[in-house]
């Protein structure tokens, strides 16, 4: 029963709030306008993400309507925009060129639901655990694939397959053969003219004015060059075609990785949007909820797998956005111009589209954020490239896998160097402390501090040295320093422990924090001590027993 109410309140937490709601009618009109703004900035975006694909670009205005209106209406973040985006392309090509459309359907499907049960079991918060390093490296090998994938429509040739790298190498080829110089104008002509008012006029849509001229010239022109074809006049049905389900069990792994990204992107470009705001803050698990209510709806519709949009959720925030009505009202333009101007949007040349990928990928990359982890040292800046390598050579998933994985070992590894065993001088409360220090040393008492972590990564190269103590008859042991204990670290200290008792050293502790107590316990350490008294609360006390015991006959030790 408890666990029922548990799961109920749960549910409850994750759905629209009637507070969302109430924010949408404060200020109808600032949001609208940053609607309408996102939506002409999303347009050429959708259109290019579709095609890019392989689904078409009806598709990709098919996503942006479904998935941005449904994602901000059940997300986690107030600000937050949807859609397709050039990573989850990244994802779909392959997928779709084995798999085909119906591929994609149940990709969607499964994703929705695996973005669901993050959302139930919390995992969202778990985003803040990748490391910068790998985060870049994945944005930057993302930027070079979608870059290699516009190869072919920039050069006005025919690419398809799976490997992002073959197919730019053979549209080269094919270009080479047969040279055509008005995709390559056109594409290079949208993409610098995106960068160029991106940096003299960020408000102004550019993406949107470079595809409108570019569509002017090639008709006034009559230029032969691929154009997108007939799109549908609305959005279609929601249907189920015929689903490959006898192929679930290779479609799954495809699934974790477009849920994972969804979730890692949808994250990451709400933090953008706390940050780029004064007093908002989104719910990670909410906004992994809407990420997987979108996911499933979508490819119903003939659409995507959608993630959040960083740069479209940038605009949106620039625009005074306030609510989630503008994300609404961004996916109302683009079913608007689905159901108005099919015919004229059918016209952009696919060349035109290259050139704001092209574009869009290089804004992707922040070149100061790079640069600043290159110089960070060389950890850092092996973890980046390794990750970006991995992005274009191998998949996202494995990529993200792989740095963190790389990222993890060189900080055990630097953890490991912090971990230090010194000898330290006896220092009694009273008396002359020279005179004293010799007396000790005269009846071989040593003392060594434990600093830093002891834990699998350096607890054998860090306890090496007590291990070979010899002319010794006390060891104490300064344990207070101890940051963080695990069981190889408490096995090895108790195996150190064993070798010098057996060797008639005896070894007392002191200062044990409580908090390493029950692996201490757990791992045998305080039973591989000669005397169960052997454990003391200061270094003082430790000091005056030693001294007691060195001064007995070995054989007569307690």
């Amino acid at each position: 029963m408890a666990s029922a109410s548990r799961g109920r309140t749960r549910l409850r937490s994750l759905l629209p709030r009637r507070r969302d709601l109430a924010a949408m009618a404060r200020n109808p009109r600032r949001d609208l306008v940053a609607g309408v703004t996102v939506g002409i900035v999303a347009l050429p975006l959708a259109l290019a993400f579709g095609v890019t694909s392989g689904m078409g670009a009806a598709a990709g205005l098919v996503t942006a309507v479904v998935a941005g209106a449904l994602a901000a209406l059940f997300g986690g973040s107030n600000l937050q925009v949807s859609g397709p985006t050039g990573a989850m392309t990244v994802v779909l090509v392959p997928i779709i060129a084995e798999f085909g459309p119906e591929g994609v359907l149940v990709v969607g499907i499964l994703a929705g639901l695996l973005l669901l049960a993050m959302a139930a079991t919390g995992i969202g918060r778990c985003i803040k655990l990748i490391p910068l390093p790998v985060i870049e490296g994945f944005t930057l090998g993302i930027a070079v694939i979608i870059g290699l994938q516009q190869l072919p429509a920039a050069l006005g040739v025919a690419g398809e397959g799976e490997k992002v790298l073959a197919v730019a190498a053979r549209a080269l080829l094919a270009w080479s053969s047969a040279p055509r110089w008005a995709p390559v104008v056109m594409a290079f002509g949208v993409g610098a003219v995106m960068l160029a008012l991106a940096r003299l006029r960020p408000a102004v849509p550019a993406s949107l004015l470079g595809v409108v001229a570019a569509t002017l010239v090639a008709e006034m022109a009559h230029l032969d060059v691929a154009r997108i074809g007939a799109l549908p006049a609305g959005l279609p049905m929601p249907s189920v075609p015929d689903v490959p389900w006898a192929q679930l069990h290779a479609l799954l792994l495809p699934a974790v990785a477009v849920a994972l990204l969804a979730g890692l992107e949808s994250l990451l470009s709400a933090t953008v949007a706390d940050a780029m705001s004064v007093d908002e803050r989104h719910d990670p698990h909410r906004e992994l909820f809407g990420q997987g209510i979108a996911n499933l709806a979508s490819p119903l519709f003939g659409g995507i797998p959608a993630t959040a949009a960083i740069a479209r959720t940038a605009v949106n925030v620039r625009s005074g956005a306030t609510s989630r009505l503008a994300a609404v009202s961004h996916s109302a333009v683009l079913l608007l111009t689905v159901m108005l101007l099919a015919p004229l949007v059918g016209r952009i040349p696919l060349a035109a589209l290259a050139g704001v990928l092209v574009a869009t990928a290089v804004r992707m990359v922040e070149v100061s954020s790079v640069r600043a982890l290159f110089r960070s040292g060389r950890s850092d800046a092996a973890v980046l490239a390794l990750t970006a390598v991995a992005t274009i050579a191998l998949d996202l998933v494995m990529a993200v896998a792989l740095g963190v994985l790389v990222a993890g070992g060189i900080s055990l590894q630097q953890m490991a160097r912090e971990t230090a065993v010194t000898e330290v001088p006896l220092r009694p409360v009273t008396g002359d402390r020279s005179e004293e220090e010799r007396a000790l040393l005269d009846e071989h008492i040593v003392a060594y501090r434990l600093d830093g972590p002891l834990f699998f990564a350096g607890a054998h190269t860090a306890l090496l040295e007590l291990s070979e103590l010899s002319d010794v008859r006390v060891v104490i042991l300064r344990m207070g320093r101890v940051a963080a204990l695990d069981s190889t670290g408490a096995a090895v200290l108790r195996d150190t422990i064993q070798q010098l008792e057996r060797r008639g050293i005896t070894v007392l502790l002191s200062g044990v924090p409580e908090r390493h107590t029950a692996v201490l316990d757990a791992l045998g350490v305080y039973e591989s001590l000669s005397h169960g008294g052997h454990v003391f609360t200061s270094t003082h006390q430790a000091i005056a027993h030693a001294r007691r015991h060195a001064g007995r006959a070995p054989h007569e030790a307690a």
